[in-house]
């Protein structure tokens, strides 16, 4: 009775409640050769059925005599850390926390074998079922279990870290060699990232990293599921539904009112590859709002540190992608938060943009996050949209004037003005957004504004930009100048059409490409959110499309100016199909955890 009524923690038992020996009588017998009941110990601890008394009593013994555990006992200690301590009692828990600390500060060659045991719990479990006599495999572990289990794991991490300063630098590699396959389970890949986000709270250092690894591994969701693939996705499940509800009421024609409430009713993204990218979506863009605010009340330092993790990340993953839907909306998100974020963004596009020792094809994609950023963002006063068209504007000018001065004939070569073409299409296209609200208030004086950009300049020089820039663009910009009479185009327009003035754009060998209807690959990074979950905290903030009136459209589209009444933007007909498109460049490349966090956020506070 003395035995069983002794403190489990603080005082190793003499010996083992499975095989006379202890541990580490154990371990001198196979120091001398006689290995049977070393091997007899592997076996009783891989036992499926251990109990909670074994597992302690077996760890207080190894912890007597941890100092002996040298790698010569790597499969003991592999055994060991296979044992299913996480989800059990407390005490062992505790038992299990204590024995790690124990081994990682005596026995340092065994680090990242524990780091590995750790991260292996980052995902749940799979179990096997039988179904008509067949094994397969069923949903992962309860969710009410999810949230204390990652716990443990993170307090097991914590813990490691603090006996072994260095861990940061081992563990890296390894949550990047445990990162799901993109074709696992929605649940299973937020599970993990939700994870690798609690990591960065408690080891800061690693954020920046690991913000790299989840959006990299996000954009290539983003790239496998194409806009054009989610639209067809969703368009052939808001059918289904419709045919579901005339089956379910018995109607063979249904209201017009009823067929618009549908999609109201569909609450998942349709494309199963977008589904797995908007559950990470919502986690991440949850963290983002976790560190940012702390109870309603936003914290300027912490964001401006997070803005800056964040576009590391994207000038490094997500500014050389081509073709990437929604990933680069968590910045997006985050610039929401204060105006001083978004205007820092817009800073560092212009000085992509006009530096000149910057690739080509990185300018031009910043002049197009540019220009879609200030069309996009309801958060983006007037005076910050004026600010930005006095920066590109005069550059605009100023590069004209190079080419004025050169001496020679200039003509449309993408090859060698993209930049400047791009730059253009930014000024057209924030302008097709901004103009409404730039003329608002003061009609005079914005009208006054608008004529002082030289627009005029701009359409008619030798450069010819309205001959590159996406028809659509040039289209509606023509259309606004006329109403307002800023500028003239439809006379160029015409006359390009008429002579189809070829549009060269250099290969390797100098050789000119076929033409084509966008000749710029014009990427609008922050086009309409496809996303159902996470497109909520996007719609708040997005300045969606609002149709001209008829005075305003240009001759050739009056009357057939949205041939899709649900198309959200005059690009929807003419944006170029982007499939295909993994990277510009070689670098290129909720949630349901438990039921009081549906749609996305962690069970736990990223505070």
């Amino acid at each position: 009775m003395e035995t069983e009524s002794r403190d489990f923690l603080n005082t190793p038992p003499v010996k083992t409640v499975r095989f006379g020996c202890t541990v580490a009588e154990t371990l001198a017998k196979h120091k001398q050769g006689n290995s049977t009941d070393y091997e007899l110990l592997r076996h009783q601890l891989a036992d499926p059925d251990i109990k909670d008394a074994q597992i302690i009593n077996w760890l207080q013994e190894f912890r007597s005599c941890v100092t002996q555990l040298t790698r010569d006992h790597e499969q003991l200690i592999y055994t060991i850390l296979r044992l299913p301590w996480v989800g059990r009692s407390q005490t062992v828990v505790e038992e299990y926390m204590a024995f790690l600390s124990n081994l990682v500060s005596a026995q340092t060659v065994y680090l990242c074998a524990c780091l590995k045991m750790v991260v292996s719990h980052f995902t749940p479990k799979r179990m096997m079922i039988s179904e008509d006599g067949i094994d397969v495999s069923d949903s992962d572990e309860e969710d009410e279990n999810l949230p204390r289990n990652f716990d443990q794991c993170h307090q097991a991490l914590q813990l490691i870290t603090r006996y072994v300063p260095s861990t940061s630098r081992f563990l890296l590699p390894i949550l990047q060699e445990n990162f799901p396959f993109i074709q696992k389970s929605s649940r299973t890949l937020e599970c993990y990232v939700h994870n690798l986000l609690r990591v960065t709270v408690y080891m800061p250092t690693l954020r920046r990293d690991i913000l790299e690894m989840i959006i990299s591994k996000m954009l290539k969701l983003d790239v496998g599921a194409s806009r054009s693939d989610i639209e067809e996705a969703e368009e052939l499940a808001l059918q289904q539904q419709k045919t579901k509800d005339q089956n379910e009421e018995g109607l063979f024609d249904m209201d017009e009112d009823l067929s618009a409430d549908l999609p109201s009713k569909i609450t998942v993204t349709a494309h199963p590859v977008a589904e797995r990218l908007d559950s990470l979506m919502m986690v991440l863009m949850a963290y983002i709002k976790d560190i940012c605010n702390v109870n309603g009340s936003l914290q300027v330092e912490s964001a401006k540190e997070l803005y800056r993790d964040l576009l590391s990340v994207f000038d490094k993953v997500v500014l050389p992608t081509h073709a990437s839907c929604h990933v680069q909306y968590t910045l997006f998100y985050l610039c929401s938060f204060r105006l001083t974020l978004a205007e820092a963004f817009l800073d560092h596009l212009w000085k992509i943009l006009q530096n000149p020792s910057q690739p080509a094809v990185l300018r031009q994609a910043a002049a197009g996050y540019m220009g879609s950023f200030l069309a996009r963002a309801k958060f983006i006063p007037v005076l910050t949209v004026r600010a930005c068209l006095d920066l590109l504007l005069p550059w605009i000018h100023q590069y004209i004037d190079s080419q004025d001065s050169s001496g020679r004939q200039a003509y449309c070569d993408i090859g060698l003005h993209g930049p400047f073409y791009t730059a253009c299409q930014a000024v057209f296209y924030t302008l097709i957004f901004r103009h409404r609200a730039m003329l608002a208030g003061n009609m005079k004086e914005g009208l006054k504004y608008l004529q002082s950009l030289n627009l005029e300049r701009v359409v008619m020089c030798q450069l010819n930009p309205l001959k590159v820039c996406l028809p659509s663009v040039t289209n509606m910009f023509a259309a606004i100048t006329r109403k307002y009479q800023i500028v003239f185009c439809y006379t160029i327009i015409e006359r390009n059409n008429r002579h189809m003035l070829p549009v060269v754009r250099s290969s390797a060998g100098g050789e000119s490409i076929s033409i084509n209807t966008n000749p710029l690959d014009s990427f609008f990074p922050f086009d309409p959110y496809l996303l159902r979950r996470s497109g909520h905290l996007i719609d708040p903030l997005y300045q969606v499309w609002e149709e001209l009136a008829d005075t305003e459209l240009p001759p050739t589209t009056k009357g057939n100016q949205c041939p899709n009444d649900d198309d959200d933007d005059f690009l929807s007909e003419e944006t170029p199909k982007t499939e295909g498109f993994v990277g510009m460049t070689p670098s290129s490349y909720d949630s349901n955890l438990c039921s009081s966090y549906s749609m996305g956020s962690p069970p736990i506070s990223f505070q």
